[in-house]
């Protein structure tokens, strides 16, 4: 117990000395493999024979875990159904520019051991973007033959490390069916075209296709929807300069692997830095450094002001974002013992148009609905706005479980009855 406690002891002054928290925010974040693996997959354009972003194929080659997956871990370092498509795209990289084929055999060798397992722990509950990216990234390791690349001779014992595609592929026709019966650019948040690094190969890309990448692109920062991967993909079919100059930028600024979504809210890094040294108990140990944090949280915002504030969020993504900074700024300051206002927290109660999105889209905003519930239960007697908030977040984090629920339950009776049967 005394070294466990002198090793925190040494970590806590490690970031006192350092100021770890006035560093770039983004070396707070957690790189994403999958992200970091579309950007090791773009060939130089000058030398085809060499990746353009040499860094990002050194990230994923050091990277691996001890399992053989890449990414997607729980709390424990256990793998979670985001190791998968992560898992997938490393191994096409690798593949792709013929290196670390140890590595290479130590991936396939977890996906023959884990996949149906993770698949089986969703209960057919699986999110959209897993339902879209994972069957994508199975069709495009087969069309670069990345599972063919190792084949053994099938009577030799290693040959069970390879993965099944075909069985696979039926494990997951349940996610796979209707999402991509979509429209490119329709009502789904995100639109089925921020996914199209997973695109099947029976989208076909057609002139005008490329014209509506090319055109989001250049009518915005260079990316496709802030997402690293898609951008890296729409930078392979439409070489647009714009875009590359969007996802140098992104490399100079992340050189040790690549969030999963860029730009990024630096102040909402700052906060859940915060947010975590109080989860782990090390509030005490940095009272300086959180104190430092929240009071430029404070100064940056309107907290202490009753006037309304209204939302300027134009997708759902940023919807998300600036509902869950709101929520985690307003409780971690009341904590501190600042005055915040909750007129400045539950705008999004006086707009019907935003609590209607956020209905329509309460599965993919539940961890938020959870953020804005736990900021709510800080409420004083008197303040009916955060009691609206609240009654709000837990119908939408109500029907959310319930949904999960019935997932569970229906696939434990499939498989109850394919066993009758």
């Amino acid at each position: 117990m005394k070294c466990w406690l002198l090793s925190i002891e040494l970590m806590t002054e490690v970031i006192k000395k350092e100021k770890l928290w006035e560093r770039d925010p983004y070396s707070l974040v957690n790189p994403s493999a999958y992200d970091t693996a579309w950007l090791a997959m773009i060939p130089n354009p000058d030398q085809q024979v060499q990746p353009m972003f040499q860094n990002c194929l050194d990230w994923v080659l050091r990277s691996q875990m001890e399992d053989g997956f890449w990414g997607g871990s729980d709390g424990h370092g256990l793998p979670t159904i985001e190791s998968l498509p992560a898992t997938l795209a490393c191994l096409v990289v690798l593949t792709k520019w013929n290196v670390g084929k140890d590595k290479i055999e130590r991936g396939l060798a977890f996906l023959e051991s884990n996949t149906e397992k993770l698949l089986d722990g969703t209960y057919g509950n699986c999110p959209r973007w897993f339902a879209i990216i994972f069957p994508g990234m199975i069709e495009l390791a087969a069309r670069r033959r990345t599972l063919l690349a190792f084949a053994i001779p099938p009577k030799s014992p290693a040959a069970c490390r390879r993965l099944d595609e075909q069985r696979i592929c039926q494990k997951c026709d349940f996610l796979s069916i209707s999402a991509f019966q979509e429209e490119l650019i329709g009502d789904q948040c995100p639109p089925l075209l921020s996914f199209l690094d997973a695109l099947p190969s029976s989208y076909e890309i057609t002139d005008q296709v490329t014209n509506t990448i090319i055109n989001k692109i250049t009518n915005g920062d260079g990316s496709l929807y802030q997402s690293p991967s898609a951008t890296a993909q729409a930078f392979m079919l439409t070489g647009n300069s714009k875009c590359s100059h969007f996802l140098q930028a992104l490399v100079q600024r992340c050189p040790n692997g690549v969030p999963p979504t860029y730009p990024l809210d630096e102040e909402l890094i700052r906060l859940c830095w915060v947010n975590q040294i109080q989860r782990l108990g090390l509030a005490q140990l940095l009272t300086h450094e959180i104190e430092t944090i929240l009071s430029q949280a404070y100064r940056s915002t309107t907290w202490g002001s009753t006037e309304q504030f209204e939302g300027k969020s134009t997708s759902l993504l940023q919807l998300g974002i600036q509902l869950q900074k709101d929520a985690l700024a307003f409780r971690l300051l009341r904590m501190q013992g600042y005055h915040v206002s909750p007129w400045r927290f539950c705008w999004f109660m006086r707009d019907e148009e935003i609590r209607q999105l956020m209905e329509k889209n309460h599965e993919q905003l539940a961890s938020v609905m959870l953020e804005i519930y736990r900021a709510t239960e800080l409420m004083f007697p008197g303040e009916m706005e955060l009691k609206e908030a609240m009654s709000f977040s837990r119908k939408l984090l109500v029907k959310a479980t319930r949904r999960a629920n019935q997932a569970r339950s229906f696939e434990q009776h499939h498989v109850a009855f394919g066993r009758l049967v």
